[in-house]
């Protein structure tokens, strides 16, 4: 073995946990419903609950948009891997052409028209592994910016 690799194993380089610079401990899960409720009430108001299913479910607030945070590939109403931030606008008529241009154009957020043919938008989060606090929060910012554009862009209609 070459010197910088011993170097690198003693000082605990070659570990995981280190080798991300993120302790195990500090990452942010969607098995952990709590952790995120807590993270999104940093936003605005946040509360957790479950689903028709069982699975957690949290609804919040940020400024006037309505959302909820949904949780997916669960085992046993726990243990879940990702999750899903949406949004519905009711009685908010567009088109679904107008729907297909923001889907084009947009890296953040899919919208679609849902049976009532209202407009809604989903994200969806990878957590499986975890991510960081700081990822999260910056994530949430992102879903903070896309509905308040998706929320502009549909009254633009």
């Amino acid at each position: 073995m070459k010197a910088a690799s011993i170097l690198l194993l003693a000082a605990g380089v070659g570990t995981m946990s280190n080798v991300t610079g993120v302790q195990a401990s500090s990452l942010v899960e969607a098995s952990d419903p709590e952790k995120i409720v807590q993270l999104a009430r940093g936003f605005g108001s946040a509360t957790l609950g479950t689903d028709d299913y069982g699975d957690p479910l949290i609804t919040g607030r940020i400024d006037s948009n309505k959302y909820g945070i949904y949780f997916y590939n669960c085992e046993d109403n726990k243990d879940c891997e990702n999750i899903v931030f949406s949004a519905a606008w009711a009685d908010q008529p567009v088109s679904l052409q107008r729907i297909n241009e923001w889907n084009e154009t947009q890296l953040f957020g899919t919208a679609y028209l849902d049976e009532d043919g209202d407009p809604n938008i989903d994200m969806p989060v990878n957590l499986k592994y975890g991510v960081s606090s700081s990822n999260f929060d910056d994530t949430i910012d992102w879903w903070m910016l896309t509905m308040k554009e998706f929320e502009k862009y549909i009254q633009d209609n």
